[in-house]
């Protein structure tokens, strides 16, 4: 089994991976449009979210409109808050079941229920990568095919903002902590199975008495 500065590592890693998934689903920069213009007193950059599209002026002022029709959203936009909805669920239930998996908490009952809690939350973790990786994914394509999109005017065009390659570290940090708690489990089986605990095996009754002396010696 992973020493336990092993998994508390992969701990920490599932913790930055949950802190930004959820900074990932809340913020609204998923794709930035800045717009100079002519003068650069009236700069305006446009950022849209998942749950909100905010501007930001140059001046100092800022606003921002909530997207209250969920039936108007593109599709990849739909797919991506469900899907990092759900990451950041796996991966809360994921940092829970770890705390009482861990070797370095007292938490959790013997060795094997443990491992098996560990096992559980590693799953949760990969899940929950899974589905951080899935709308970046996407959401990214969609940016980069409307920019090469010559049919698409130049103010209408977005690039990748923070919240995309937050949403992209997220994922890996919680895909390299999942794979390190399900291994950890996993060498512990493997190793049971290779290596079977040994038999001690006893002499019968039969094998002493033909240990002993034969009495047609003295005959």
């Amino acid at each position: 089994m992973a020493s336990a500065s092993l998994q508390f590592f992969a701990f920490i890693l599932a913790l930055f991976g949950v802190f930004g998934d959820i900074a990932a689903t809340l913020l609204p920069n998923w794709k930035v449009n800045a717009d100079v213009g002519s003068n650069i007193i009236t700069a305006i950059t446009q950022m849209q979210g998942l749950w909100m599209d905010c501007t930001w002026y140059s001046t100092g002022m800022f606003s921002c409109t909530l997207k209250y029709s969920i039936l108007s959203l593109p599709i990849y936009i739909q797919t991506a808050r469900t899907t990092m909805v759900l990451s950041c669920i796996l991966s809360a239930f994921g940092i829970c079941i770890t705390t009482v998996g861990m070797k370095c908490t007292r938490l959790g009952g013997d060795t094997d229920s443990k491992n098996n809690a560990c096992f559980v939350g590693g799953i949760c973790f990969i899940l929950a990568g899974i589905f951080g990786l899935v709308p970046t994914c996407w959401y990214t394509r969609e940016i980069i095919s409307n920019f090469l999109d010559q049919t698409i005017p130049e103010s209408s065009k977005h690039e990748p903002g923070a919240a995309v390659y937050t949403g992209f570290i997220s994922a890996g940090f919680l895909l390299i902590a999942g794979v390190i708690f399900c291994s950890s489990c996993f060498k512990r089986q493997q190793g049971a199975w290779i290596y079977p605990p040994k038999q001690h095996h006893f002499p019968s009754t039969e094998q002493e008495s033909n240990a002993g002396y034969s009495l047609k010696d003295y005959v």
